[in-house]
């Protein structure tokens, strides 16, 4: 694929992605109003977290980093039949696998709940709504993971606007559990979960006609025996820790945020959703577009097409990704007072959220090179790299964890009488204490960093990548755009200092003209500088 194509085919992934990051959050302010930050609302949270970690797994990271680039060499290297018997056996074997899978987790859910989340054990009761609703939600994690084989064969064959499109289905489903199911329930948040499992059916659904078309729709054939599913197998195992880092560290803060103050989980969960603006816009479809790509590169021996297009990636990820950290760190309070502060989510909530975002986005740009930077070691099978990386990240997620805490507890006087009210018991005193999510989100982020340090380093040291000209007038128009877009950004915030006195509407134009001001402004530089359009193709 060319530069030109490489573009084009981002552009429109990036277009259904943003309508499936309207949808999403819509979804999440009719959460706000309906539900609140409460108890219970963290309770579906880490419950929808558990199959939604499977979904990261296989949509965004392990199955799909070990079978499209297989996949893409069936295609260039061997005929039509072998290519379809090929996708038959994989999915028999995933389709046997998550059988089995779901099956334990069900019987096994009130461990599983107790494992994931501890500190719901507290309270009988929230022990058993989690265990209930992860019962229900579990099943997405099939239906989303076989829509994910359907969606690689998709973007395999250049098809790329309906698996982009897809999440728009578990959205709207969402909504409608909200505001039509939850009404009939009681108000009760269970009907989240019946949500997430019906999403499951139609996000799968919605892409099978898409692979008739194409004459590659799945006949499921259990052969583990078979070459292709075989080599899917040895590079997908590693994978399932290597190229899903961010998840696991979500997962070890699923953990530690059962143990704070009630709310925690979901300040979280509203901050993460902004942050998926530009990880699931940009982030998520220029990995997804560049894999393929790389991946026939990589089958056609072709070393310099390779590291040419992880160069485009790179440098799309750093144009993208410091002005869009930048910007939400200065813009926080107003998103989340817009996006979120009505109904039962009120101020306080807002301030939380707030707080967690701005020390998740320090990373953005991070998590934007991994989803580039990952897919160069899987589209050439080379899987054992990103567990190394992987390891220390994690490692680094759990201690930064542990010496902030510690920092917040035995640092500032409010920490210190925390843990002396607990009776010097550090958990205790933890879930009394104000800020302990942020510091869940700030671990992340430093998580994030050495995730991405790590594996750029390793393709510079290889010989992998070899960086083209003009990074370093790049890095130049980047950082005197971010000082053009952080002066309008924080001149225009000083016009308005109090959102949550204004009504909806006041406060959506005045987050237009904040939000706007600041691209334009790191917009307008950037072409001042010399930067066009025609630079992306390249």
């Amino acid at each position: 694929m060319s530069g030109p194509r490489l573009l084009r085919s981002t552009a429109v992934f990036s277009a259904m992605t943003f309508l499936s990051r309207v949808s999403g959050l819509v979804r999440d302010q009719v959460y706000a109003v309906v539900f609140g930050a409460n108890p219970a609302m963290d309770v579906f949270v880490a419950a929808f977290r558990i199959p939604n970690f499977m979904r990261r797994l296989s949509a965004e990271g392990s199955f799909s980093m070990a079978f499209v680039p297989v996949l893409a060499e069936y295609r260039e290297k061997h005929g039509p039949g072998a290519v379809r018997a090929l996708i038959d056996r994989v999915a028999g074997a995933l389709l046997a696998a998550l059988l089995v899978v779901t099956g334990l987790v069900l019987l096994a859910a009130p461990w599983v709940a107790r494992a994931i989340a501890p500190g719901f054990a507290r309270d009988p009761a929230t022990h058993a709504l989690f265990v209930e609703m992860l019962r229900i939600t579990f099943p997405y994690a099939l239906f989303i993971s076989l829509a994910s084989l359907a969606g690689g064969i998709l973007n395999t064959w250049q098809r790329f606007a309906i698996p982009a499109l897809s999440p728009v289905l578990l959205n709207l489903s969402m909504i409608a559990a909200a505001v039509g199911l939850a009404p009939l329930m009681g108000g009760s948040v269970v009907a989240l979960a019946w949500g997430v499992f019906a999403a499951g059916i139609l996000q799968l659904g919605f892409q099978l006609p898409a692979l008739a078309r194409l004459g590659l729709l799945p006949r499921p054939r259990l052969d583990l025996a078979h070459a292709g599913v075989r080599k899917v197998m040895t590079l997908m195992v590693p994978t399932l820790f290597g190229s899903s880092v961010v998840q696991f560290n979500l997962l070890l803060n699923t953990l530690l945020a059962s143990l704070l103050a009630g709310g925690s989980m979901t300040w979280l969960y509203y901050s993460d959703r902004l942050l998926e603006f530009p990880l699931g816009m940009f982030g998520v479809a220029i990995g997804t577009v560049i894999l393929p790509h790389l991946s026939s590169r990589h089958a056609a021996t072709d070393p310099e097409g390779f590291s040419r297009a992880l160069d485009w990636g790179l440098r799309l990820c750093v144009l993208i990704g410091v002005p869009a950290a930048l910007g939400l760190v200065l813009c926080a309070g107003p998103l989340v007072a817009t996006l979120f502060q009505y109904g039962r989510f009120d101020a306080e909530d807002a301030r939380m959220s707030a707080l967690s975002l701005m020390a998740q986005a320090l990373a953005v740009p991070a998590f934007l090179l991994v989803k580039v930077l990952a897919p160069a070691f899987y589209a050439r099978q080379d899987t054992r790299t990103p567990v190394r990386a992987a390891v220390v990240a994690v490692l680094g997620n759990a201690g930064a964890a542990a010496g902030l805490f510690a920092l917040l507890l035995w640092g500032p006087q409010a920490g210190r009488a925390a843990l002396a009210a607990a009776g010097g018991r550090p958990l205790d005193a933890l879930a009394g204490l104000e800020g302990g999510h942020a510091v869940l989100a700030l671990s992340i982020a430093i998580a994030g960093w050495a995730n991405a340090l790590q594996l750029g380093w390793l393709l510079r040291r290889t010989g992998v990548y070899r960086p083209q000209r003009g990074w370093g007038r790049l890095l130049l128009q980047v950082g005197a755009g971010a000082v053009a877009l952080a002066a309008a950004v924080l001149w225009l915030r000083g016009l308005w200092p109090a959102w949550d006195a204004w009504a909806w509407w006041e406060r959506a134009w005045r987050l237009a003209v904040l939000v706007g001001g600041g691209v334009a402004a790191y917009g307008a530089l950037l072409l001042v500088l010399g930067l066009r359009p025609r630079h992306l193709r390249a």
